[in-house]
């Protein structure tokens, strides 16, 4: 597995101070998009935060995120948090260094006073001597925020003085991206009061040994509560690791409700879910992958968008339209653009990919971002896609009205059914995973071939080009990601 070197730039450490009258937060930006272009420091806040304490615990649990490995835990990771600000709220994002757990924080009108939120996205600092100020803080007195740097800074400092230098794996933009594309299909499956919400999540364990994990747990709701379940009967949510809920018990005591979010139950397969702690004027939400040895990397459930030279146009246009809005409307996108409302969906799918939009279970929308990492690379290095691409540029595929046919390389024949517009292959990808994980390199390349796709467009690369600033092999035993 490839991955790059980030390296991410700050004017200085963030840091928690004292005041008179309560403290000041200054949270230090990297380079991020904003409306008018790209800026080394942008400022997203200045003003006060109505619930500090809540606040500074909530942020150590997407801190928290970004440390950890659920997987393989011996191993560290160190990403920043993401901040995006969204005019009427700041986001704080995060993804386990596993690609297991996608971690958000959205900071809503009612927990921010005194200040306008301005527009985009950047890293933000958060180091250990900032981690250790938040755990400390005891009361809530008041607490000024600054996202971005203050005025002295822009105006003293020459350069940055702060750089942090970070692996970046092609994985790990690949699952930021598919955790969003899972969200979409979320329906909200349960609502807990607080105390029942702090019931049920402080008895969830809390991990065990290096790489140790409890494995898929299902629950029921009945009536305000969730009650466990030993199969997936109709109305149940999965609780895939349910020790990477951890990062929860930081914010338990400060919660008002906790609303569960999933697909329906089909089967006994691990399903992924999302687990939202209401909190005053914000809310902290952590999608889990369907297992803790599987990042969301390998779910493929954006692979049907990057195939089509259509989504592709589509998303350009779209991008164009975008104005950093907290919810996205596709209706409104529709009327503007000319597309049918599903195009646009296909349109934002493939943005998700590149980190241009994520996706608000709360509020069933997608919203504008932008990741500032070189999230080009999640298109042009998806395994599937570039052996599916090299398929077709083979001539590999032939069609027979719904049946179509790929030769392999090494002379295996893969048949490829259509039915009703669903493919399914005689591959052993397929007979695994039963579309589970999205399409197969096979089915992928017959849907190419069918939509007339040219394997040289579409802006993927060419099998074993790569544009990373220094390459390595991803250790053994990560994650597993799709490969097929």
């Amino acid at each position: 597995m490839t991955r790059s070197l980030q390296a991410v730039a700050y004017t200085r450490p963030s840091v928690l101070e004292s005041a008179a009258g309560g403290h000041r937060l200054g949270l230090e930006t990297s380079r991020g998009a904003t409306p008018t272009g790209f800026q080394d420091h942008p400022r997203f806040f200045t003003g006060f935060l109505t619930s500090p304490q809540v606040a500074a615990a909530a942020l150590l649990a997407v801190a928290d995120v970004a440390a950890a490995r659920y997987y393989q835990q011996q191993l560290l990771a160190s990403l920043d948090p993401v901040v995006t600000g969204n005019g009427d709220r700041l986001r704080f994002e995060s993804f386990s260094g596993c690609g297991g757990v996608y971690a958000r924080l959205d900071v809503l009108e009612p927990g921010l006073d005194g200040g306008e939120v301005g527009h985009g996205t950047t890293n933000v600092d958060v180091n250990n001597p900032l981690r250790e100020a938040l755990s400390r803080l005891g009361s809530d007195d008041p607490l000024h925020l600054r996202v971005g740097p203050d005025e002295l800074a822009v105006t003293t400092l020459g350069g940055p003085v702060v750089e942090k230098k970070v692996p970046l794996p092609d994985r790990w933009l690949r699952g930021f991206a598919e955790a969003q594309v899972i969200a979409a299909g979320f329906d909200l499956r349960a609502e807990l009061p607080a105390a029942e919400a702090v019931r049920f999540l402080r008895s969830l364990p809390r991990g065990g040994g290096r790489g140790a994990s409890r494995g898929a747990q299902w629950v029921v709701p009945t009536g305000r509560v969730l009650r466990p379940t030993t199969r997936p009967v109709p109305g149940a949510v999965c609780l895939p690791g349910p020790e990477r809920l951890v990062a929860l018990q930081r914010v338990l005591r400060h919660a008002t409700a906790l609303r569960v979010y999933g697909p329906p139950a089909a089967g006994a397969a691990a399903l992924a879910s999302a687990w939202e702690v209401e909190l005053p004027g914000m809310r902290l939400t952590l999608t889990l992958s369907p297992e803790a040895a599987r990042g969301f990397s390998g779910e493929g459930g954006v692979l049907e968008a990057l195939c089509t030279d259509e989504a592709a146009e589509d998303a350009e246009l779209i991008s164009v339209l975008l104005a950093w809005e907290p919810r996205i409307d596709v209706g409104a996108l529709a009327a503007s653009s000319g597309l049918t409302a599903e195009r646009v969906r296909a349109a934002l799918t493939r943005l998700g990919t590149s980190g241009r939009v994520g996706y608000d279970t709360a509020e069933a929308a997608y919203f504008h971002r932008e990741l500032p990492y070189d999230a080009d690379r999640v298109e042009r290095h998806n395994p599937r896609l570039r052996s599916a691409r090299g398929l077709v540029a083979a001539g590999a595929v032939s069609l027979d009205g719904s049946l179509g046919t790929v030769t392999a390389e090494d002379g295996h024949v893969h048949r490829v059914r259509d039915d009703g517009g669903t493919l399914s292959c005689s591959c052993l990808w397929w007979a695994k995973y039963r579309g589970g994980r999205g399409p197969c390199k096979h089915a992928l390349a017959v849907r190419m071939v069918r939509r007339g796709a040219d394997a040289g467009t579409g802006g993927i690369s060419a099998p074993g080009e790569q544009d990373c600033t220094t390459i390595d092999s991803e250790p053994s035993g990560t994650s597993i990601d799709g490969g097929a």
